[in-house]
Formats: C-alpha cells, structure tokens, sequence
C-alpha cells in the first residue's frame, strides 16, 4: 500500500472530505467503497457519485478537491478525466474518489468489480450499509 504524505490525516477523515466536496454540489448515488478488507486492493476507500452532465462532473471533482485541500492541504497525489469530464479520478493515495457521469459508470461498475468491497450508500449525511 502506498502511504499517505500527509500522515496528520486519517483515510477515513480523507474520505469524509471527499464526500463532502460531493455533497456540496448535489453529486448523486454517492457510495463509498471500503477496501480494507479486500485482498491486493489499490487503496483503502473508492468514493463515487455520479453526475447528470460535463459541468456537473467537473463542478463535483473541482468541489472535492477544494474540500480535501481546504481541510488538509492536500492536493491529489493523481488525477485523471479532468478533459474528457466522463469519469473524473482524483487519487489521495489511501481514498480514491471517482466521479462519474452517469451512463459512465453503469458502463464501468466499479461496485460489481470491487464487489469484495464494503458498499455504504452515503444518505443525510451518514454511511448506511448496502445490502
């Protein structure tokens, strides 16, 4: 696993901002992934939501990353998308948030290709567990 620069955060208060930066631009089916548990995993969350259209996208990564940096001062280690604005991946090194368009990510479905992982669906504010 490679190792967070910024050892003063945690991957879970990572994934929390991240999640927030969603939140604030109205991201929807936003779920994160907890990979933990998950043998050769890359990371330890996958965040995703997806958005309805090029500007949302590209408001939902830009919002999150502004969200990540003003709470940690971390920029993402990675990005990815930021032209082509389908899939947009901004890599923290331990929480790697994706934001989708939507036909994208039913294209892509990483939930059914992660699917050792823990899925929690992000509602009001908290993780519930997907069944």
């Amino acid at each position: 696993m490679r190792s967070n620069k910024n050892h003063e955060y945690t991957a879970e208060q990572i994934r929390d901002f991240v999640v927030q930066g969603m939140q604030e631009k109205k991201a929807q089916d936003i779920v994160v992934m907890d990979l933990r548990n998950v043998k050769n995993a890359i990371c330890d969350y996958f965040v995703l939501c997806s958005g309805n259209s090029d500007t949302q996208i590209d408001s939902i990564s830009t919002s999150v990353e502004e969200e990540v940096y003003k709470a940690s001062k971390q920029d993402p280690w990675h990005k990815e998308g930021k032209l082509n604005r389908e899939w947009i991946l901004l890599d923290y090194v331990d929480v790697v948030a994706h934001v989708f368009k939507k036909d994208r990510r039913a294209f892509y479905d990483l939930e059914q290709l992660w699917g050792d992982a823990e899925i929690h669906l992000i509602q009001d504010n908290e993780f519930t567990a997907a069944s």
